[in-house]
């Protein structure tokens, strides 16, 4: 089959979870033998065009336009969308598999992709088809109630808010022949804000990539001072939503029992970088917490191997962190949040622990009590990285997609 995959962003550039799941699924299609294409944007005049990357071929588009245009431009980016166009109207492929194009490509494209392709398939990342920024509304975090309303949208919007917005991309949605969400939470979700006929294919991780040399770890621990500490890993796009604050607070129970305990945080500088070190110097745990800036995937997987706790306490419906997955594979015990698909990845009691992160104490103990138990930790590891192999394997997700391409391709 050809398949072409739309993605706002990709690697090599970007390394969001989104961008990053798109990006192996696309090179597992093509490593199973179907032709590939990907469509995706570009902020940089210099980086319009196409070229390689991992033997795929990548078409990229300029896309660059102030934020505050975002709830109407998503909709409909002209200049973007008519390149989208011409470049389907070459390729022509059989499959068009959209995934995150809530900023940059604009969810018209879903009209254009069903006029050059033989069946359209959407996957649906994150809550951005209904909502206008993370779910972390009283109702979801207290009931796990994921309707929203105009009233939420208007509040994470303020004078930018779009009335029209919700159902144009319903109706945009009606040109895909299939849609798929990565988690059930997510499934949940989006049926009860009014998108249905909603399948669940969670990502998959490929769990075969060696682990990272002795040479590569040691570097990494005198880079950043790790020896002898006790490494809790906390990384990704941080925010409030991912629970920042609490993991402070449940830092200042842990190193009262474990003073070489440090938290090894991995983002991008930023506001909210500064912020959580405000917090950390009032708290009196700075110096327990080390920063390693945001770094790429070969470290990420450097990052995990020094680590002997991973948290992931998202105070929103974090939809199929990419980062449980990959501690898990890289085997790591994971104390996540209850909210979204993390429950979904993480055997509680089995392979980690699921935590509510809205009570700090919860993840201190479960901190500690790992600490004190060095072989649940291992055993913990070990029947991670093995759940990953048996239900998030990438070649068999890969070839879950596949047989949804020719559901769709035979029933259009």
């Amino acid at each position: 089959m050809k398949v072409a995959f739309l993605s706002d962003d990709f690697p090599p550039l970007s390394f969001g979870g989104a961008g990053i799941s798109t990006y192996e699924l696309a090179k597992g299609m093509k490593d199973a033998g179907h032709e590939v294409f990907v469509i995706t944007t570009c902020r940089n005049k210099e980086e319009v065009g196409n070229m390689k990357y991992h033997d795929l071929e990548i078409y990229k588009i300029m896309s660059n336009y102030s934020g505050k245009w975002r709830w109407y431009v998503s909709l409909y980016n002209f200049p973007v969308v008519r390149q989208v166009e011409n470049l389907l109207k070459k390729i022509r492929p059989d499959i068009v598999h959209i995934n995150n194009i809530h900023y940059y490509l604009s969810y018209h494209c879903l009209k254009i992709s069903k006029k050059y392709a033989g069946a359209v398939v959407f996957t649906a990342r994150d809550v951005m088809s209904f909502n206008y920024a993370k779910l972390d509304t009283e109702r979801y975090l207290k009931n796990l109630d994921c309707r929203t309303t105009w009233f939420d949208h208007i509040r994470q919007t303020k004078k930018r808010w779009n009335p029209l917005r919700n159902i144009l991309i319903k109706n945009y949605l009606k040109y895909a022949d299939k849609i798929f969400a990565v988690s059930f939470a997510l499934k949940k979700a989006l049926e009860q804000n009014g998108i249905n006929k909603v399948e669940v294919i969670h990502t998959g991780a490929d769990f075969t990539q060696a682990d990272p040399s002795r040479e590569k770890i040691e570097n990494f621990i005198n880079k950043f001072g790790l020896k002898d500490k006790k490494v809790i890993f906390f990384g990704g796009r941080l925010s409030e939503a991912k629970g920042g604050r609490k993991v402070l607070e449940a830092m200042t129970e842990v190193v009262k029992k474990f003073p070489n305990a440090v938290l090894l945080v991995a983002a991008n500088e930023g506001l909210y970088m500064q912020k959580i070190k405000n917090d950390a110097e009032m708290m009196s745990i700075l110096k327990n917490i080390v920063f390693t800036g945001w770094i790429g995937r070969e470290e990420m997987k450097i990052a995990y191997a020094v680590s002997q706790v991973v948290l992931v306490p998202s105070i929103c419906l974090d939809s199929f962190p990419r980062i449980v997955l990959e501690s898990m594979a890289s085997g790591k015990p994971v104390i996540g949040t209850c909210y979204g698909g993390s429950p979904e990845i993480i055997e509680d009691g089995l392979t980690g622990y699921i935590v509510n992160p809205m009570f700090p104490k919860e993840i201190s103990e479960k901190i500690l009590y790992l600490f004190e138990n060095a072989k649940k930790m291992e055993e913990f590891g070990k029947s991670g990285r093995e759940r990953v192999r048996n239900y998030f394997n990438l070649k068999n997700k890969v070839n879950e997609y596949a047989e949804a391409y020719k559901k769709s391709l035979k029933n259009g």
